[in-house]
């Protein structure tokens, strides 16, 4: 069940209120309790004095008498005081002793004493007054009730607990719509946020008006709808291009079929339209394998089974792998340096044979070119980097030759022999080892390149220099680089 936040806030505001409330009101009950007794204790001293001075002046009877009489018009009718003396003489005796079990005791003989049938407490003083003139020595005891003090307090205490509700409930009505009205910029964002569709991906939230609560708020969701509209974006494209690339064999693969089934065809033409097909299955293949490959990278896969390898060695064997394709393109492969990395050696070896051929595909057939694969390393990572001497590339296509499907057809030569996603399958692994990619084009060579995580950042056996060099002290199981040339 979704709660308001108003209602929540509302109901915190009043709780907390309550308990303000009821904290005051504790403290302000105990110092009237407090002030209550002081009170009854002066005003218990008051009529003990009093009573003192009557008795200890009733000196023979006659005057004893007027005594009694003013001890009886100075006690209430409501029993809230009482005065009793009590001597060895009956004749000096006056009221009833109040007694019953002692609750407390206080110095200068005073004592709460609770009664048996009373309805209240009885606050006593009790005074020893010597023998004068023909009054015996006599025992004064004045006794107050609690009775006033009793009421007193329950009544404050009944009125502390109705202003008390009273007061909670009114801070939950007002806090209510105070918080309503300081929701009011989230309910507005809401608004704004329920509008964002994918129709009206470049919507962003308002910030200008916002409290600075909810700016880095606002702030975050624009940037992740800044960052879905890029998602979004790149798979409208993704998709526009693999309908685009696989429209064009499977329009050859229908297109030579019919033909083929057009008339009776020799077994040579059947044969030759089968292998057609089967160069386009092959094509249809690759490019749904890279699909696959680019979306699980897509989804944070990393690399594994890492180990340390001369990267030196890696790039020899890749080499060796395109010693064909170098050959038919009329160039030669110069490699250089050398450093140990952390790589997974089948996704490397995959990145490199990518790079070298993104440089062989994009170089002057027949010419004398030299494709450069440098292996630096540069703050705890390892760079490799391929040159080729090549056209200038425009900067605004620089920034877009790692995109899946891009080719750069004013820039580049022969983008028609692949089907544009081997720099972007560059660019993943590089990200899988925790790598970067970069571009280059300056002096008329162009340069791609990506890093990876080197085995050890305190090595320093890294040989960078201007001419063909092989492995230095590499493993004796890597093999060394060479020069590969075009026969």
């Amino acid at each position: 069940m979704n709660r308001s936040i108003a209602r929540r806030l509302a109901l915190m505001f009043a709780l907390v209120a309550l308990s303000v409330f009821t904290l005051v009101g504790s403290g302000l009950f105990l110092v009237l309790r407090s002030q209550l007794e002081h009170h009854l204790r002066e005003s218990l001293d008051d009529r003990t004095e009093i009573a003192k001075i009557i008795v200890y002046h009733a000196i023979n009877p006659d005057k004893w008498r007027m005594a009694r009489e003013k001890l009886t018009d100075m006690t209430p009718r409501d029993g809230t005081t009482n005065f009793s003396v009590s001597s060895a003489d009956p004749a000096f005796n006056y009221g009833h002793l109040v007694q019953g079990r002692v609750i407390n005791q206080w110095p200068g003989n005073y004592e709460r004493v609770r009664t048996d049938g009373a309805a209240h407490d009885m606050l006593t003083s009790t005074l020893q007054l010597p023998p004068f003139g023909g009054r015996p020595a006599v025992q004064l005891q004045v006794a107050a009730s609690y009775s006033p003090n009793v009421r007193t307090m329950q009544a404050f205490g009944f009125a502390l607990a109705a202003l008390s509700a009273l007061g909670s409930f009114a801070v939950l009505l007002l806090s209510y719509s105070v918080t309503r009205i300081g929701l009011t910029p989230l309910r507005r964002l809401t608004r704004e946020a329920s509008a964002v569709s994918p129709d009206n991906r470049s919507q962003r939230l308002d910030t200008t008006s916002l409290p600075l609560e909810l700016n880095d708020l606002a702030n975050s969701f624009n940037g992740a709808l800044q960052r879905l509209d890029a998602a979004y974006g790149r798979l409208e494209s993704f998709n526009a291009d693999v309908a685009h690339e696989l429209r064009t064999p499977v329009t050859i693969l229908i297109g030579q079929t019919e033909v083929a089934l057009s008339r009776n065809r020799s077994v040579d033409d059947l044969q030759h339209t089968l292998q057609s097909n089967l160069e386009e299955f092959e094509r249809m293949r690759g490019i749904i394998n890279d699909m696959l490959f680019l979306a699980r990278a897509d989804q944070g896969e990393r690399a594994t089974g890492l180990v340390e390898v001369s990267l030196a060695a890696e790039v020899a064997r890749t080499l060796d792998f395109l010693e064909i394709p170098l050959e038919e393109a009329g160039v030669h492969a110069v490699a250089r340096g050398d450093a140990i990395g952390l790589v997974n050696r089948s996704l490397f070896g995959r990145a490199c044979t990518n790079l070298v051929m993104n440089a062989i595909q994009h170089c002057a057939r027949g010419a004398t070119l030299t494709v450069t694969v440098t292996v630096v390393r540069d703050a705890g990572h390892v760079q490799l980097r391929v040159a080729n001497p090549g056209e200038p590339i425009a900067p605004e296509v620089l920034n877009h030759l790692f995109d899946r499907f891009y080719r750069a057809e004013v820039s580049r030569t022969n983008s028609r022999e692949n089907h544009g996603l081997g720099l972007a399958i560059v660019k993943a692994i590089a990200e899988m080892h925790g790598g970067t990619v970069f571009v280059r084009c300056a002096d008329g060579i162009n340069t791609f390149g990506f890093s990876v995580a080197s085995a050890r950042q305190d090595r320093t056996d890294l040989h960078e220099s201007g001419a063909p060099m092989t492995v230095g002290p590499a493993p004796s199981n890597l093999t060394p680089v060479t020069t590969f040339k075009a026969r």
